[in-house]
């Protein structure tokens, strides 16, 4: 029996691994802002308190360098996996591409994607448009449980009371998603994503491609599977060009047909397309990247272990006047915040320190036995009353736990 005659194997294909990945993206999208960690959500930017929750951590408008750490982490490994990895985002995680394949698979199933067919009913168009209209309002509404819990979200719009700020989000981002599925869809990943023109800039001889090789040409029955499949409509045979997304469809395609004749797939993943493999990933570019995103890794976990489990905020108040009091002694009121950052719930004391002598200062007011919840930042107003003089009187501020342990200190001076 000859090699040809045999019979053939099932080829390994990507297809199902690329739908699970988009499956568990998808997933982790809808269902991330419903998990809660500590109380608050495991990823939520709440605009009204400038707060920032992140898997169990509340970063305040106050702890900025934080989030600018954060955001050069994530930028910066953006761009080494961008280097290593190509288009891959684009073609197995991208939400663009998902929602894509949704419209494609439903359009098929209404059997409106054959290339003879029939005039498609008005029926069948309607159900196609109102999937879509479906699927831009489930995107605008996951959008905005980034920024207001789910369960407030849905008890807000049922009951009339949601702001009209988030009215019109969810209006504009619904219309913008719908007219993306409804005319353009491809034209995203082509003409108008500006990550795949930025991708080609990062792109250097160790990054991730399909790759057909000229050795294997000769090979190549010029079936124009590759070409059928691809959703970019591009011909892989022509060798690497921008507009691939890495998505694997041509590499499975050619697997199949391969297949029947008892030989190996055309095309395959390569790091480049010099044929180094693993190998081109030790270059200096990489390396470079790599251990920079590493040292700024790590100096964001350092920053957030070290940072206090609370913080205290000083200002003088503007609605009430200082004033002198009968014995010769100055009476300033005081505002002030109190940030719990830990995820249980504690109680503080505020004490007062007059930095030159060392003398504690009499507080009024609230300003022992404060009660925060988890994450939470509580508004207190107090009196702090200075010893008569004539010069301006340095005063620390403590914040302290019920142990006595110092959390925060502010410094003021009264004049």
């Amino acid at each position: 029996m000859t090699a040809n005659a045999c019979p053939s194997r099932a080829p390994s294909l990507l297809s199902p691994w690329r739908r699970r990945c988009q499956w568990i993206t998808t997933l982790l999208l809808l269902l991330m802002p419903w998990f809660k960690i500590g109380g608050n959500s495991l990823l939520r930017i709440d605009i009204p308190t400038l707060t920032i929750y992140v898997f169990g951590q509340t970063l305040r408008i106050q702890e900025l360098y934080l989030v600018l750490i954060f955001c050069l982490v994530l930028t910066l490994g953006f761009l080494l996996v961008t280097m290593v990895l190509g288009r891959v985002w684009c073609g197995w995680f991208c939400p663009q591409t998902t929602l894509t394949d949704l419209a494609e698979w439903f359009s098929t199933r209404l059997k409106l994607q054959t290339e003879k067919k029939p005039a498609p009913g008005v029926v069948r168009k309607l159900a196609l448009q109102l999937f879509y209209l479906t699927l831009s309002c489930l995107v605008a509404t996951n959008l905005l449980w980034y920024f207001i819990e789910p369960l407030d979200f849905f008890q807000q719009l049922f009951s009339g009371e949601i702001h009209y700020a988030a009215w019109t989000t969810l209006i504009l981002i619904a219309l913008v998603v719908y007219l993306d599925l409804a005319l353009v869809q491809r034209l995203m990943c082509s003409d108008f994503c500006p990550y795949g023109r930025f991708q080609t800039v990062l792109a250097d001889q160790a990054t991730l491609t399909l790759n057909l090789p000229p050795a294997e040409l000769k090979r190549c029955i010029e079936c124009n599977s590759c070409v059928r499949v691809c959703p970019m409509g591009i011909d892989i045979r022509q060798g690497y060009q921008v507009e691939c997304i890495n998505c694997g469809r041509c590499l499975d395609a050619c697997r199949r047909i391969m297949a029947k004749r008892n030989e190996q797939g055309l095309i395959s993943y390569t790091f480049g397309t010099e044929g180094k493999g693993a190998r081109a990933l030790v270059n200096p570019r990489t390396i470079l990247l790599s251990f920079v995103t590493l040292v700024l890794f790590i100096t964001l976990g350092f920053a957030v272990w070290q940072r206090p489990a609370a913080s205290l905020k000083i200002a003088v108040s503007h609605t009430a006047a200082s004033r002198t009091l009968k014995d010769g002694s100055r009476a300033t009121f005081f505002n002030a915040w109190v940030n719990n950052r830990s995820d249980r719930n504690a109680a503080y004391n505020v004490r007062a320190i007059n930095t030159a002598s060392g003398e504690p200062l009499v507080l009024k007011g609230r300003s022992g036995s404060i009660e925060v919840a988890a994450g939470g930042n509580l508004r207190i107003d107090f009196v702090l009353v200075t010893p008569p003089t004539d010069d301006e009187v340095d005063v620390n501020f403590l914040l302290l736990d019920q142990s006595g342990q110092e959390l925060a200190t502010v410094e003021a001076q009264i004049r």
